[in-house]
C-alpha cells in the first residue's frame, strides 16, 4: 500500500486587511516621525493609524524596523511619482514640475534628517530605493536637457538640495503649519531651472555623490 505523499502548501498571501493595516501604521508613522522627531512612542503611532499594539510589534518587530519601513516607502512613492510624471506629461518641464511637487508632499525632506541615525543607513533595502530614486530623477531631469527646457549648469544633487531646504519648516515653526508655503516656494526654484539660464551660476552641477562625500 503506497503512502500517500503530502500536499506541498502554497506560500499563504498577507490578508487585504492586513495589508491595509500596515499601511495606516506606515502612512501615521510617517506623519508622527516628522510631527515629533523618531522617539515618539510606537503606542502613540498605533493609535493614530486605529489598530492595537499588538499589530504594531507584529509587523514590526522594533522600531529600527519601522523606521527603515516608512522611508523606504516614502522613497518607492518618490520613483512612482517621477514614473508617473514620465509616462503622462509630453512637456519634459512639466514632468520635472510635476515629481517634485508630489515628492515635496511626502515630506521625504523633512523626514530623513531626523531620522537618519536611527538605523543602518547602508540597509540593502534602503540602498535599493535610494539608488531607483536617484536613477529615476536623473532620467526626468535628462528629458528635460535634451528638451532644451532645463538648464544645462543643475545636477541631480541641486535639485535634491533645494527639495529639502524648501520642505523642512523654519526653525520655531510647526512642520504642518508651514505645508501652504512649501509649494508656492518651490515653484517659485523650478521657475529658476527653466532654460535659458538669466545667469551663470557659481560652482558645478551637484551630484549626488556629491552629496554623500560632503
Amino acid at each position: 500500500m503506497q503512502t500517500a505523499e503530502p500536499v506541498a502548501r502554497k506560500a499563504s498571501r498577507p490578508r487585504a486587511d492586513a495589508l491595509r493595516n500596515r499601511e495606516r501604521i506606515v502612512s501615521a508613522a510617517r506623519d508622527m516621525f516628522v510631527e515629533y522627531g523618531p522617539d515618539v512612542p510606537l503606542d502613540e503611532i498605533a493609535r493614530r493609524a486605529g489598530v492595537g499594539n499588538a499589530t504594531v510589534y507584529r509587523n514590526f518587530p522594533d522600531r529600527e524596523a519601522l523606521v527603515r519601513e516608512v522611508v523606504c516607502s516614502v522613497l518607492d512613492s518618490t520613483v512612482r511619482a517621477a514614473e508617473q510624471a514620465l509616462a503622462e506629461s509630453g512637456d519634459a518641464f512639466e514632468a520635472l514640475e510635476r515629481f517634485a511637487h508630489v515628492a515635496a508632499d511626502q515630506r521625504l525632506s523633512a523626514l530623513c534628517p531626523m531620522i537618519s541615525c536611527s538605523f543602518d543607513e547602508h540597509h540593502p533595502d534602503l540602498e535599493a530605493a535610494r539608488e531607483r530614486v536617484e536613477r529615476t530623477v536623473a532620467e526626468v531631469m535628462n528629458r528635460a536637457k535634451v528638451a532644451g527646457l532645463l538648464r544645462a549648469d543643475v545636477g541631480v544633487g541641486d535639485l535634491m538640495v533645494a527639495m529639502a531646504q524648501l520642505s523642512r519648516p523654519p526653525a520655531g515653526t510647526a512642520c504642518f503649519s508651514t505645508d501652504r508655503f512649501v509649494h508656492r516656494h518651490l515653484q517659485l526654484f523650478l521657475d529658476g531651472l527653466r532654460a535659458p539660464a538669466r545667469t551663470v551660476l557659481p560652482g558645478t552641477a551637484v551630484t549626488m555623490e556629491d552629496l554623500r562625500q560632503a
